[in-house]
């Protein structure tokens, strides 16, 4: 990956993130001056993924800290809440920006030049990012033993849904970051990318990379995933996570629910990949996570073309929870989790 394809780049004190609505057709950087251009360019997906998401707010606080004239804690409380309120499900965003406002409240309460409280979180976002590619790197090892265990030492088929590479993780990404370390050890005979609709990340993102990788692939609509498995096309199945909770319980992107119900069905092994910062122990199953809802536009029209009768009402949840029962193993940095073993998840994450 070069820096053309980099997701966010910080650069001469400027925060640039790749539109990821516009691609492929288009790969247009847009710069972000301030706290709520940040967050609207995180509620509109000009940048989404869960760690992607969180790396974007570690800098857009690091812009609005530079524009103040003077610091005080409640002020930065209230500009990390403005944050946080872009998108409520991924919890990776509150996990960032809470720990950018200890990093505030700690160079507040020792005084330090507002400079230097802004340097201090560049910083922390630079090292966030180096930090995921050596979790993710992890991630990926874990994930392709986990596979030569149980599927033997052939090249593999494997499905995806939504995007979980570098567009979604600024480097090396989670689940298709298994895929792809995958196939550099010639591993993967094919790959099936579900559209992932309404804003189809599986067809325009995860192809792109897949692409970029030249990694031989297939998009197909969701509903095609009980035709491949019960033709046997599929021997397993890595999907990312925006949340999960204690009991193993992963809230993800619409669809990955339904998904994992089939594989279950079909006996395909079905794996979550997430870093620590998507865990939230705080909540002790999926019932507690909050899914954001989205305009009903999203579906009812592409690209500004309508698609349904003038006045269609819509239900769009961004996400759905996928009940750890269907969930073979989840992958984070510290490891393998059983979610069929009740307490391994906290058993893990502590360790």
């Amino acid at each position: 990956m070069t820096d053309t394809y980099k997701p966010i780049i910080w650069k001469d004190h400027k925060l640039l993130l790749l539109d990821q609505r516009l691609l492929p057709q288009q790969e247009v950087f847009v710069e972000v001056r301030n706290l709520k251009e940040c967050a609207l360019a995180i509620h509109d997906m000009v940048v989404r993924g869960a760690p992607c998401i969180g790396f974007t707010s570690i800098y857009g606080m690091a812009l609005w800290v530079n524009q103040q004239t003077d610091l005080n804690t409640a002020k930065c409380r209230e500009a990390c809440d403005q944050m946080i309120s872009a998108r409520p499900t991924a919890v990776n965003l509150s996990f960032e920006v809470n720990r950018c406002f200890e990093i505030m409240k700690k160079s507040i309460d020792a005084k330090d030049p507002k400079e230097t409280l802004y340097n201090k979180l560049v910083s922390f976002g630079d090292e966030q990012i180096k930090q995921s590619h050596e979790k993710n790197t992890r991630m990926a090892e874990i994930g392709v033993g986990e596979l030569k265990k149980k599927l033997g030492d052939k090249k593999w088929n494997l499905m995806t849904h939504c995007n979980t590479g570098f567009l979604a993780c600024g480097s090396l990404g989670t689940a298709l970051g298994v895929i792809s370390h995958a196939n550099t050890l010639g591993k993967v005979n094919h790959v099936y990318a579900d559209e992932t609709r309404p804003y189809m990340q599986g067809s325009r993102l995860t192809a792109f990379e897949l692409s970029k990788e030249n990694i031989p692939y297939s998009i197909v609509v969701e509903g095609a995933a009980s035709y491949l498995m019960s033709n046997g096309r599929v021997d397993a199945i890595f999907v990312g996570a925006d949340r999960i909770a204690s009991n193993g319980d992963t809230a993800n992107k619409v669809g990955t629910s339904t998904l994992s119900i089939v594989a279950k069905h079909y006996k395909v092994p079905f794996y979550v990949v997430a870093p620590l910062s998507s865990f939230d122990i705080t909540i002790p199953n999926g019932k507690h996570i909050e899914i954001e809802m989205r305009a009903m536009n999203e579906i009812t029209e592409i690209k500004g073309i309508k698609m349904a009768p003038e006045n269609a009402q819509s239900v769009n949840p961004s996400f759905d929870v996928t009940d750890h029962q269907f969930i073979t193993g989840i992958i984070c940095e510290k490891g393998l989790i059983d979610p069929s073993i009740e307490g391994d998840l906290i058993r893990v994450v502590n360790s």
